[in-house]
């Protein structure tokens, strides 16, 4: 039975120190985020721009989802419909007995997270790993994520230290952030490089060209769509927009508003599908 987020809430503020460096880290992301907000005039602007489009991408949506899976079909990218999120996890399910899949990489999706679809295939006998680094760190510790855009933000260094050392087989004691990144970056570059399937997330999807834009700051979507040879695509309706021209409106806000910088460091696109390439909305 899973706890209650109450029961681990008042477990984890017993420890007053850690609370309060939890709350100074927290509030370091909050500042950074205003400062990015306000430091162009037009931000007020662009957040009515943005929810003006999506009040009308929801308002239009079935000419929209239409519109989306005539252009993705003939980009060659194959469109799965799933109710709901059981039906998700049977589509990729199906795949990958198809193309008897054995090594999969995932990069950063709530949809899947909100699907379970990690514990739907372990049960199945099938391992995904996760390459966003704070998210390879919680399913090696074997714990959901904490927050939506920082998975691993209530771990200190000392933490990642001994769970590399458990796990990756690290120096004992080095807690040199540095060391423990490079350490995370061999080792997922092997699970790259074997990988039979990628799955990832979708930040945007563009009804007008039939394409979708995912956004990292790691380039781990990069590295699984490019090197595995199929890739699915995950994705829930809110994420459609009309035309390619809204990325604009939305790029300068999503970066702005989840960590504080300007624009994600990746932010790449993906339209013409030549390897066996699948989108489930």
């Amino acid at each position: 039975m899973t706890a209650k987020h109450a029961d681990l809430a008042e477990k984890f503020i017993a420890d007053e120190p850690r609370t309060n460096w939890h709350d100074e880290t927290l509030w370091f992301v909050r500042e950074k985020r205003d400062k990015a907000a306000h430091g162009i005039p037009e931000w007020e602007q662009l957040r009515e721009w943005g929810s003006q489009i999506k009040n009308h991408s929801l308002s239009n949506l079935s000419v929209y989802l239409k519109e989306f899976e005539e252009k993705a079909t003939a980009n060659g990218i194959q469109i799965h419909w799933a109710a709901n999120g059981e039906e998700h996890n049977q589509i990729i399910h199906q795949i990958i007995r198809k193309h008897h899949i054995q090594k999969i990489v995932k990069s950063k999706s709530m949809l899947t997270e909100e699907c379970h679809l990690n514990d739907y295939l372990a049960h199945r006998g099938i391992e995904v790993v996760d390459t966003d680094l704070g998210e390879r760190i919680v399913q090696l510790r074997n714990e959901p994520p904490s927050h939506i855009v920082l998975p691993a933000i209530h771990l200190k260094k000392q933490d990642v230290s001994e769970t590399f050392h458990e796990h990756l087989h690290t120096e004992k004691g080095n807690n040199d952030p540095q060391y423990l990144t490079e350490a995370a970056r061999q080792h997922l570059r092997n699970k790259f490089v074997e990988s039979d399937l990628a799955i990832t997330g979708v930040n945007f999807a563009i009804a007008e060209t039939g394409g979708f834009v995912v956004c990292t700051n790691e380039g781990n979507a990069d590295m699984g769509a490019h090197t595995a040879p199929v890739h699915i695509a995950c994705m829930g309706f809110e994420k459609l927009i009309p035309k390619a021209e809204h990325l604009s409106v939305f790029l300068r806000l999503l970066a702005r508003s989840a960590t504080g910088q300007p624009i994600t460091t990746f932010s790449s696109h993906f339209k013409n599908q030549e390897q066996d390439k699948k989108c489930i909305l």
